[in-house]
Order: C-alpha cells, then sequence, then structure tokens
C-alpha cells in the first residue's frame, strides 16, 4: 500500500520504511473516510489474508486518483485517511483472525488454564496501532501480550536469516556438503 500511496515522495516518510510510514500518517488521517471489506469473513478458521484487501485499498487510491485528476505516482490529498483506514481494516482483521485462533485453543484445552500469553513480533508488533488493538483484546480474555520493543519488531526475513545463522553456528540441519543435491528452477 505504501508503495502505490507513493509515500517515498511524501515529505514526511520519504525515509521511512512502508509500515511505518502508513503508521505515520495514519496518526493524523481520518479512518472513516474509506472503508474495506474485511478479508476472508466468509470463513471460519484462524487464516489471514491481505491479498483481497490489498486489491480492494489499490482500486479505491486509483478512483481517488481519478476524482482527483492526479496521475499514479503522485500524491493524494487524503493520503493521511487512505492510510489510517487501511491501518484499521488491517487491525480489525488481525484481532478478528487472532481472537478466533484464542478461542479455538481455549475450546480445545491448547492453552493452560492460567496465565495464557500471546506473543506477537515481526514487523505487525512495531505498529503501536496494532498493538494497541492487540493488548485490547488480550486484557478483554484474559491473556498476557508479549511483544518485543518495536526496535527488534523488523521484518520476518531478518529473523529467518538470524535462525539460519544460529543454526549454522550450532551445525543443526546444515548441509556440509551440496554434491549429489540437484534442483530446477521453475
Amino acid at each position: 500500500v505504501a508503495r502505490r500511496l507513493s509515500l517515498r515522495k511524501h515529505p514526511e516518510c520519504h525515509s521511512m520504511a512502508g509500515g511505518k510510514a502508513i503508521e505515520h500518517l495514519a496518526q493524523t488521517g481520518n479512518q472513516e473516510l474509506l472503508t474495506f471489506r474485511l478479508p476472508m469473513q466468509q470463513y471460519r478458521n484462524c487464516d489471514f489474508s491481505f491479498s483481497g484487501l490489498q486489491n480492494l485499498v489499490s482500486n479505491a487510491i486509483g478512483q481517488k486518483e481519478k476524482e482527483e485528476g492526479i496521475q499514479e505516482g503522485e500524491i493524494l490529498s487524503c493520503v493521511k485517511d487512505v492510510a489510517a483506514a487501511v491501518q484499521h481494516a488491517v487491525a480489525v482483521h488481525i484481532i478478528q483472525r487472532t481472537y478466533r485462533a484464542m478461542l479455538f485453543c481455549i475450546k480445545n484445552s491448547l492453552l493452560p488454564s492460567k496465565n495464557a500469553t500471546l506473543v506477537v513480533s515481526g514487523g505487525v508488533a512495531s505498529n503501536q496501532y496494532i498493538r494497541k488493538a492487540l493488548q485490547n483484546l488480550t486484557d478483554a480474555n484474559d491473556f498476557a501480550l508479549l511483544c518485543p520493543p518495536p526496535r527488534l519488531c523488523t521484518d520476518n526475513g531478518v529473523m529467518i536469516a538470524w535462525n539460519g545463522i544460529e543454526r549454522l553456528r550450532a551445525g543443526l540441519g546444515v548441509l556440509q556438503s551440496t554434491a549429489g543435491i540437484r534442483y530446477q528452477p521453475r
């Protein structure tokens, strides 16, 4: 969404990562200007998906560009409102699906009866709006919420790479020789 909104060109966001730029602009935006249908409402499971929301947002941005008479890549006058609406929709989707997972775990006795804890990490945990929504969810359901400090909530790719380094150092699941391995690119 940040890429589609060309937030690198926005004077307040030119040096920010996309998620941080969305969060920054959303703070002063009106989330009620746009309403996005939440993804996967018809599915009674705990899965997350943002692809449908991404398409809805992209189409809404295109419509706003037409209304404002600007080309793709130019900054919309309502960019803060779009950011706020998107952030809110993402937060609600995460909360709804997480709540379903919590209920599933409780129903199936997969959690301790006391001191149940929700751990959230990665880039999503650095967003304070989403973190506050998760805190409200866990407080209302007698769960603890654990999130690393925002400076440690970076992209999951970094975490995966770090895991690889640790596994290499420990010699766990690491091939020492690639002889005999065949692969075919797709």
